[in-house]
């Protein structure tokens, strides 16, 4: 059964590497696309674009009451909407897929390595350009990236607050001890398992599966007319 893994993992790099490159992402309607997933919930799924290189959203249409099924660093394929709604000034990234995407393959090693290493957000300032959980959904003008990959100062953490059961990951970047409201689903599996209310060091590692080494950040779409920052996954180093 390794040996059959293996094998398939080796055909999903090849298939990667065979994707012609473009200097940006593509969003044509009716355009094929692949992506290796960072992180996936309802609301999108952000991956990093195989042929650019760049971080995307995918707003993918699931069908109401089907949670995502996407895992991290699946290799996946997906269409572009004929109205793609590229123009979410508060989300620059987003674009809207036809269809639910297919997955190719998993992705492991070094080329999620050397990906990964090149989407990581600098660190020259607040998340996302302003301090505080959130900013007016009118204030953003498209100039600011809406999901970040984020290489921590301290921890993360994982929390469960007992007074609404919200999951919450807390870590230290620019100086700020930051919290964000955790969408991560393997995340809150995680939390949920262990019945504890915070997860931290070897113990988060034990529950993932991994140790994390990075943060995935989104701004959520705007709820009463603000866009909140969010974990959209807890990703382990390459």
């Amino acid at each position: 059964m390794k040996f059959r893994r293996d094998i398939d993992r080796l055909e999903t790099r090849r298939f990667v590497s065979r994707i012609p490159p473009r200097s940006l992402a593509t969003v044509t309607p009716g355009a094929t696309v692949y992506g290796l997933v960072l992180g996936s919930t309802i609301e999108d799924t952000t991956v990093i674009d195989l042929a650019s290189g760049a971080l995307v959203r995918w707003r993918v249409p699931w069908p109401d009451g089907v949670d995502s099924d996407l895992q991290l660093f699946s290799v996946v394929e997906a269409v572009i909407a004929d109205d793609p709604a590229d123009d979410d000034l508060a989300q620059p990234e987003a674009l809207t897929v036809a269809t639910l995407p297919r997955q190719v393959g998993i992705l492991r090693g070094r080329v999620v390595k050397k990906l990964l290493a090149n989407v990581v957000a600098p660190s020259d300032g607040p998340l996302f350009g302003f301090r505080g959980p959130s900013a007016p959904y009118w204030e953003f003008r498209g100039e600011r990236p809406s999901v970040a990959l984020l290489v921590v100062d301290r921890g993360p953490q994982l929390l469960r607050r007992h007074d609404d059961g919200s999951t919450w990951v807390r870590f230290g970047f620019e100086l700020d001890d930051v919290w964000l409201l955790c969408e991560d689903p393997t995340a809150v599996r995680a939390i949920d398992a262990t019945r504890r209310l915070s997860l931290s060091g070897k113990d988060l590692a034990l529950a993932l599966g991994f140790k994390p080494a990075y943060v995935l950040a989104s701004l959520s779409q705007p709820v009463d007319g603000h866009c909140y920052k969010t974990c959209t996954g807890l990703i382990p180093r390459y």
